[in-house]
């Protein structure tokens, strides 16, 4: 005899609204506490969940919630993942400027990410909404509608913050990698600077995810020229502008530094965020790889600003992240005279004994999931010290 819990369940698929509406809502809690209830009969309830996306406003919430907490399970990320048809939802949905739910399609997204072969949306060709001004390729539909998004310029229920973990996922491939880098002829303009001038956006979700896309898509080493060249992807200003506060360097640091971060205000505040402030900083490291990114910190000073990140912030892992990166500035090259340029090993000023080296950690996205990670050891250093992982 099934229980009342197994009939509330049973309930998701009535003909009556008001049932359906009930049920959906009363089941939301179980979704995190008793997600097995879900995955009777082959999944069906899931199914049903997946029609309901459609349903009234209320219960296309409700669903939408309950399937972005089941999609940490395996079985059902794959199920939802895989279907065709529901994406193609999902995205009719996403791109639709009245859509109400359309933050929580964003943040379902971001889920089903962690299902490696979604990354063919990169390849997906739709038609777009004419609101959307956009071309027929579902990835640059995602990246306009992010861009759009910032503002509310487009849905005025939707930020679609949570697109930035989706990217983020699809830059652990080498396609969405290249996708990144390459130059999109419909608008004549590389999608990763799109996304750069949000590294110090109000959203923490927002900067976060552009922090861990700009980290993953930087493991394209052969795209560095393009990353540090002022007249193309030009990164560093992006990285170093949220990681710095208020300090006063001498004149000398200061005028060598990048214009953008010259004579900044007395208010400015660094991320809030020590966690994105790690990130940029190993995405830096992953930035020395090449002799030409080492010259150009050195050049530019980014020693004194990780200097005084690493002075101000008491966060052991940001601060490993900064003790590693300048090792590896201050590291002579070969054949050539000392390079240390004034620089001195960071040390700790807290009476707490450092940690042992450690490869830097992937990131939780903040929802239900996590990113998947993947080891690759930094190519500009020999030593399990410097290893980076893909967020």
């Amino acid at each position: 005899m099934p229980t009342e819990l197994e009939e509330l369940v049973d309930f998701i698929s009535h003909g009556n609204t008001q049932v359906r509406t009930i049920a959906v809502e009363n089941l939301i809690p179980y979704s995190l506490s008793q997600p097995s209830i879900f995955k009777t009969n082959e999944l069906l309830p899931v199914k049903d969940l997946k029609l309901l996306v459609r349903d009234y406003k209320q219960i296309a919430k409700d669903a939408m919630t309950i399937l972005i907490n089941l999609s940490t399970d395996k079985e059902v990320l794959e199920f939802l993942a895989s279907d065709k048809e529901f994406i193609n939802t999902l995205f009719n949905k996403l791109t639709n400027p009245a859509e109400p739910n359309a933050n929580l399609i964003a943040m379902l997204f971001a889920n089903l990410a962690k299902w490696d072969d979604l990354k063919e949306i990169i390849f997906l060709e739709r038609p777009a909404p004419k609101e959307l001004t956009s071309n027929n390729r579902a990835i640059d539909q995602l990246m306009d509608l992010f861009v759009k998004g910032a503002d509310g310029t487009y849905n005025k229920e939707a930020d679609y913050d949570y697109l930035a973990y989706l990217f983020a996922d699809l830059a652990k491939h080498e396609e969405g990698r290249k996708y990144f880098l390459t130059k999109q002829e419909y608008d004549g303009v590389v999608p990763l600077t799109k996304m750069t001038v949000f590294t110090e956006h109000k959203s923490d979700i927002r900067r976060k995810g552009v922090a861990s896309t700009i980290k993953n898509v930087a493991f394209e080493i052969e795209s560095h020229p393009s990353f540090l060249s002022e007249d193309e992807i030009n990164i560093l200003p992006y990285l170093l502008l949220p990681i710095m506060g208020n300090e006063e360097f001498d004149e000398e640091e200061t005028m060598a530094m990048l214009p953008d971060l010259q004579l900044l205000p007395p208010d400015k505040e660094r991320d809030s965020d020590p966690v994105i402030m790690q990130t940029h900083v190993e995405t830096l490291m992953l930035l020395t790889t090449t002799r030409e990114g080492r010259d150009i910190m050195r050049e530019i000073k980014v020693y004194p600003i990780i200097r005084e990140l690493h002075l101000k912030v008491d966060h052991d892992e940001m601060r490993e992240a900064c003790e590693r990166l300048v090792q590896v500035l201050m590291r002579d090259e070969e054949g050539e005279e000392k390079v240390d340029a004034g620089m001195k090993t960071l040390a700790r000023r807290s009476d707490k004994p450092s940690s042992s080296p450690k490869p830097f950690s992937s990131q939780s996205n903040g929802i239900a999931g996590s990113w998947a990670s993947q080891d690759a050891e930094d190519p500009a250093s020999d030593s399990d010290d410097d290893k980076i992982v893909e967020v």
